[in-house]
């Protein structure tokens, strides 16, 4: 395990590849934007909208999916009143039994604040036996929720018709080698699915989940998506401070609600991201265990980047609370896929990487690297 020289970002994350003097892809991909005229990108985003007029009998002019976060609320604001354009507001909803308090406000903010805002609810049976079968097999729920989420909008899209999809996308964290330098604002795998595991469903069908039920996972075929015209553009390339805080201080002074639960119990210093919902917690902390890396990382490694921090102090936020999980989260979770507690650490521990960590007979999880420096 190799760390980044200027920024915490470790040779564990998937795809990183590191440059011959020790930088990482995302340091690399931000230096790229340092001299980057963001108005002359706002020029040419005006003409790449206007190659998609608003359809005759349509009230609007795009999609965007949203969970009524920092994120998707920037993109929501910034769409309507930058761009003067009228967005169809799509939403995953979770369950009654997943959904936080905070997720009901946030996107009870965004029709509040006069948006057209339509919800797609799969089936709850459903949605928790692939839950379950998810954590059990690959010791991460979110595998088919991730693919309910991302297939709503192209769905919607199509059905709709209206072909203009933005999304926002931190452009440190992406792929170079996914992006087309003739058009990097756009982010068309999404609909193909490339970033998931090409949306296959087997692994569904296999845990005995039919067709019909799975109408909500599976994404548009590529001749639907064709015919429809569908083009995802994302808004990160357009937008300068488009990081974790400068969308959270955009998205607050618009309305939304932030976590009050600590640092210690979250793994999230700043309290403002996954707000729909508290078991993305413990699923931060279970990449924490697989790749010796979590949320808090993400979050340094921006602020190193922006110098907001230096690399020191970062390591010492990092040390004190990546990974970090209450045990009420991982127990609410437990009682909603139906398992024991008990049960929950034996698939975790199975997933634990042992390269990084050391289980010792009282079953602690103990890391064998310095943050920083690896092993």
């Amino acid at each position: 395990m190799k760390y980044c020289l200027t920024c915490l970002q470790p040779n564990t994350r998937v795809n990183e590849q590191f440059s011959e003097d020790g930088k990482c892809s995302s340091c690399i991909n931000f230096e790229l934007t340092r001299n980057v005229n963001y108005l002359e990108r706002f020029d040419l985003l005006k003409e790449i909208i206007a190659k998609y007029p608003r359809k005759k009998g349509s009230h609007f002019d795009c999609i965007i999916g949203v969970s009524g976060g920092k994120d998707s609320t920037r993109q929501a604001i910034w769409v309507r009143d930058k761009l003067k354009l009228n967005p169809l507001l799509v939403c995953l909803s979770y369950p009654p039994e997943q959904v936080s308090e905070l997720g009901v406000k946030n996107i009870s903010n965004l029709i509040h604040l006069g948006f057209d805002v339509l919800f797609s609810g799969p089936a709850p049976g459903t949605w928790k036996k692939l839950m379950r079968h998810a954590f059990l097999t690959f010791s991460n729920w979110a595998k088919s929720t991730e693919m309910a989420l991302y297939s709503s909008v192209p769905k919607t899209a199509i059905a709709y018709k209206i072909p203009l999809i933005f999304i926002g996308e931190n452009q440190s964290l992406r792929d170079r080698k996914t992006i087309d330098p003739e058009k990097p604002w756009e982010y068309n795998n999404l609909i193909s699915m490339n970033t998931l595991g090409g949306g296959d469903l087997t692994w569904m069908r296999d845990a005995g989940i039919s067709d019909v039920e799975l109408i909500s996972y599976g994404f548009p075929d590529k001749s639907e998506v064709n015919a429809a015209g569908l083009n995802v553009i994302d808004l990160g390339w357009f937008i300068d401070n488009w990081d974790n805080l400068g969308n959270a201080m955009f998205s607050t002074s618009y309305g939304i609600h932030i976590r009050e639960d600590k640092a210690e119990n979250t793994g999230d210093p700043l309290g403002v991201s996954a707000l729909d919902e508290d078991w993305v917690t413990l699923n931060q902390m279970i990449k924490f265990l697989k790749f010796g890396f979590g949320k808090v990382t993400d979050y340094m490694n921006e602020d190193i980047r922006a110098g907001r921090i230096s690399r020191e102090k970062a390591i010492e936020i990092v040390e004190k609370y990546d990974g970090a999980c209450s045990d009420q989260y991982i127990e609410s979770f437990c009682q909603y896929i139906e398992i024991s507690v008990t049960q929950f650490w034996e698939v975790v521990h199975k997933s634990v990487n042992k390269s990084l960590f050391e289980i010792t007979p009282d079953k602690k999880i103990l890391k064998k690297f310095k943050v920083g420096f690896g092993l």
